[in-house]
This record gives structure tokens, C-alpha cells and sequence, in this order.
């Protein structure tokens, strides 16, 4: 494992922002942190990045407290924007590469392949207020891995991109995992989670609801999701044994099941005995899985 913590709670006064969490994170890996505004998210990073003690707990970074290390291994992009709007992007990404103590010339290979990589290139001179909101994004991005740190923490690192954009920073993102680098993920979006992290942790309040790989967190529920395509309408759909609601599509029904265990009698009694168009059974998406979590249910 490279990133470690242990029963860590931070309290301020009466207020306890997170209250004994423990996952790690192993190198290499893009691990997911999901909870909704207030849950603890920010806190437990400012806690791993050394800005903020924990109140009780450990964490550690290959095996060494976390206040020990030099903080120039570490990469953070904040889900508030951080770059300087008067200053141009070059001497931007070069400003926060040499703050983690890179030299200029180390730095000119990394942000030209970067630059040009991101669709940059013709931007570099370009101050950072004149940039869409997309860019500013990309560039700050950029100024959190130029350094090339050994673990990095991506708040919302989306944000504002179109899909085109999205698609680039994911692919830069993969990689950057494929060549050893730890990946600490939050989002709102919870496709993105889903599409990156094999493992995530879900907060709430403070309180630590799972964590784990989230196909085990899909197995806890179960192939519930059914998706047909039939001659019945929704109102009957809805009446069959084991189906919780219905949900009309463009597509046909989805079918919200009690447990997948109904599957093959609904098959039967939906068909009965006549071609089935579609009939397709699933695992929750993480948002579902994330609402059922965090939402009402849980208060």
C-alpha cells in the first residue's frame, strides 16, 4: 500500500468534521472519495496534504507519517480555481513547478509535451483571465501534476469541461496512473467516478457509510436494475411480484426489482411464451448506489 489512514478524526470544538475513517490507497491506483457538500471530503485532504492535523489517528505515506514527508511528493488540485489571472500560462506552470523546487530547464520538456498535449500550445503566452472557463481548468490541472508528484489529490477536476475536454484530461489521467502515480479522485459526477476508480470511499457527515471495490458495493444490492422492451404497459409492468417501480424510457421500461432472484420468473411471465425485444438485468450505477447511501433512506 502506499497511502494509509487509520481511524482519523478531525474535530473543531463541538463539530466533528470526520469521525474515525480508515481506507488506503494503494500506489498506482486512482481511488474515489464521494460524499456529498459537507461530508469531509475537503478536511481528510487538507489532513493528507499536512495543511491541517488530524485531531486522532494516523496517516501515512509508504509507511511514514505524512508530517514527515517532503511535501514536493505531493500533487493537489482544489475544486476552487488557485492560478493568478494576470500571470500567462507558461510562466504559470513554470512558477508552480519551480515552487516544488524543479528546475527551468527540467520543467521546459514536461510543459511543452503537456502544452501541446492539453491543445495549449497557442495559449502559452495568453494570461489566464482570458482563457474559457474550460482551459483554466486544463491549465490548472496542469500546475497540480507539472512537478511530477508521487501521489495527487483531484478535487472536481472536471469541472467546466465540455466533452471533447473531459475526454482529454481522463485519458491524461489513466495515464498518469499507468506510470505509477497515486490518484486520490473526488467528484460530484458520479459517472466519472465510476468510469476511474476501481476502489472508493463513501462519506457522509463525517462518517464513513463504505469502502472498498465498487463492484462489491454493486454485489450488495444485487442485478436489480431490469431493463425490457415488451408489449405490457407500465401500470402492469408495475404489478408483477418482486418489481419495486417503473420507469418509462425512451428505450422501453426500466424495472427497479426487490432482489435479482425475480429475474427469471418476471423473464417468463413478461414473455410469456412470446418474443422478448429486450430484457436486461443489471447492477445499480454508482449514482443510484450513492442515493440509496447518502439519501433520504439513510437520515
Amino acid at each position: 500500500m502506499t497511502l494509509s489512514i487509520k481511524k482519523v478524526t478531525k474535530k473543531y470544538s463541538d463539530l466533528t468534521a470526520v469521525n474515525a475513517i480508515d481506507f488506503t490507497i494503494d500506489a498506482g491506483e486512482i481511488f474515489g472519495l464521494i460524499g456529498q457538500n459537507g461530508a469531509g471530503k475537503t478536511t481528510t485532504f487538507r489532513m493528507i496534504l499536512n495543511l491541517q492535523a488530524a485531531t486522532a489517528g494516523d496517516i501515512s505515506w509508504q509507511g511514514k507519517p505524512i508530517n514527515q514527508l517532503n511535501r514536493d511528493l505531493l500533487g493537489y488540485l482544489p475544486e476552487e480555481r488557485g492560478i493568478f489571472p494576470q500571470m500567462t500560462v507558461e510562466k504559470q506552470l513554470y512558477f508552480f513547478g519551480e515552487l516544488h523546487g524543479k528546475r527551468k530547464k527540467d520543467l521546459k520538456p514536461v510543459i511543452d509535451y503537456w502544452l501541446e498535449r492539453f491543445d495549449l500550445n497557442d495559449k502559452r503566452q495568453a494570461k489566464a483571465e482570458t482563457l474559457s472557463k474550460g482551459n483554466q481548468q486544463k491549465v490548472q490541472l496542469l500546475a497540480s501534476f507539472i512537478h511530477q508528484p508521487q501521489f495527487l489529490i483531484l478535487d472536481e477536476p472536471f469541472s467546466g469541461l465540455d466533452p471533447v475536454n473531459r475526454e482529454l484530461l481522463m485519458t491524461a489521467i489513466i495515464d498518469l496512473r499507468d506510470q505509477g502515480m497515486t490518484i486520490l479522485f473526488s467528484s460530484h459526477q458520479m459517472d466519472n467516478v465510476e468510469e476511474l476508480c476501481d476502489r472508493l470511499c463513501i462519506l457522509k457527515k463525517g462518517e464513513m457509510l463504505f469502502s472498498g471495490a465498487l463492484q462489491d458495493l454493486k454485489q450488495q444490492y444485487g442485478k436489480v436494475n431490469l431493463r425490457v422492451r415488451s408489449s405490457l404497459t407500465a401500470a402492469e409492468l408495475a404489478n408483477l411480484t418482486g418489481v419495486v417501480n417503473v420507469v418509462t424510457t425512451k428505450d422501453g421500461y426500466t424495472l427497479r426489482l426487490a432482489d435479482e432472484s425475480y429475474g427469471p420468473a418476471l423473464f417468463e411471465q413478461i414473455g410469456d411464451g412470446a418474443y422478448i425485444e429486450k430484457f436486461s438485468m443489471d447492477y445499480l450505477s454508482l449514482d443510484e448506489l450513492f442515493k440509496l447511501k447518502v439519501g433520504e433512506g439513510n437520515e
